[in-house]
């Protein structure tokens, strides 16, 4: 089972998450389970690692790649983290 924390991606709206769902839903045939901040996902084709490619290119796609960073949150756990920007004079 990998899960998914949303938490940050959260903050750009319902929408972007529905959007996340259907975009998994429709490359593993799988339905995830969301529970607050976190999508739950099981299944063969359900690696670590094909889930991070699948989220960074539902995040490119979506043009929030500059603003959001998929990273590893220990076992089995993937986080949608939000990226720390420079702020300008810096």
């Amino acid at each position: 089972m990998i899960k998914v924390d949303l938490s940050d991606l959260k903050v750009e709206g319902k929408e972007v998450v529905d959007e996340l769902l259907e975009f998994i839903k429709a490359r593993l045939g799988v339905n995830p389970e969301v529970s607050s901040d976190t999508m739950k996902l099981e299944g063969e084709k359900c690696t670590k690692e094909y889930m991070r490619v699948l989220l960074r290119k539902f995040l490119h796609k979506n043009g929030l790649k500059p603003y959001y960073r998929v990273i590893s949150g220990g076992d089995d756990v993937l986080i949608i983290k939000e990226r720390k920007i420079p702020k300008q004079g810096e």
